[in-house]
């Protein structure tokens, strides 16, 4: 040994020390590439955490000059899980192109027998994540009703529970879609359809909600479809729906395609799906282009409201 440094002899890098460096410029990824053994959360610690989320949001907001924004702080709580859920979505889809894809490729060896096993198993993993998301998700939606009075929407994109195979609010695009795949049977509701149009400065809750229920006390299956619009007689539908658990499919216009084309666009797709009536609330004449066009399909027409 000796205390010159200039004649130390050169060290060779270590097999560990190379092991640090790699994780340290990639980083340790756990569970990435072989199934993920550990449990998914109890469903009563999930019930326990989202009550004290907006508990806390509340007790620490309320009665301080943030208090008006605390509405919009529940909702995005609530958004952030339907976000995730999405998410989970998008990567199942691309697991089911590459099982597709595996399946297709396979040709009796080990090496493609094992990569589809592991594909499938990935599969059933975020089938397991986005059911538990969703339950995330649809607690957190029960906190803002009983916190603001009001039902929680998404601002785009289909509400659905595939644990239960409901849907509360379903987008017109998922439902174009999932006709084209019919085993996405939650997005394809079974029942008579009943479309509702009706103006933004029509507001006769009372009208709209005893009309539906008559109808719903005929058609108790019925699924309604309607514009999606974010005030008005569409809007209060909407709630009624929601209130009577019945299926809504929200036909918003398409204002990047169709441009000022878009609501009659709209008309066109919802009755495409041939309702067996037209509930028909006083608006515009954006409501009785649909009107017209479903009397020339043969389609009943039921008025309310006005003259």
């Amino acid at each position: 040994m000796t205390d010159h440094d200039d004649i130390e002899p050169p060290h060779a890098s270590s097999p560990t020390e190379h092991i640090l460096t790699e994780l340290q410029l990639f980083g340790y990824r756990p569970f990435d590439d072989q199934p993920d053994a550990r449990p998914l959360p109890e469903s009563k610690m999930i019930t326990g955490a989202v009550a004290d989320i907006f508990d806390a949001l509340v007790a620490t907001l309320g009665d301080t000059r943030l208090e008006p924004d605390l509405d919009d702080l529940l909702w995005s709580t609530v958004n952030l899980f339907h976000r995730a859920v999405g998410r989970i979505e998008r990567q199942l889809d691309d697991n089911e192109q590459a099982q597709q894809k595996s399946q297709r490729e396979q040709n009796g060896s080990e090496v493609r027998s094992v990569e589809l096993e592991r594909l499938t198993v990935e599969g059933i993993t975020l089938l397991e994540r986005r059911n538990c998301l969703e339950l995330f998700r649809d607690l957190a939606i029960e906190r803002f009703e009983v916190h603001s009075g009001a039902p929680w929407r998404p601002r785009s994109g289909s509400l659905v529970n595939h644990r239960t195979l409901t849907a509360a609010m379903i987008d017109s695009r998922d439902f174009i879609a999932a006709k084209r795949r019919a085993e996405t049977e939650v997005m394809l509701p079974k029942g008579p359809k009943v479309a509702l149009t009706g103006g933004l400065d029509f507001n006769d809750h009372k009208l709209i909600w005893d009309r539906l229920d008559r109808v719903h006390a005929k058609h108790p299956d019925m699924v309604l479809l309607h514009g999606g619009s974010p005030k008005g007689a569409e809007l209060i539908a909407s709630k009624w729906a929601n209130n009577r658990k019945v299926p809504q499919i929200a036909f918003k216009p398409d204002w990047a395609k169709h441009v000022k084309a878009a609501p009659f666009k709209r008309n066109d797709a919802m009755l495409e799906l041939l309702p067996i009536g037209v509930m028909h609330f006083p608006g515009t004449g954006i409501q009785d282009n649909l009107a017209d066009k479903a009397k020339r399909l043969g389609i009943p027409v039921w008025k309310f409201g006005g003259a």
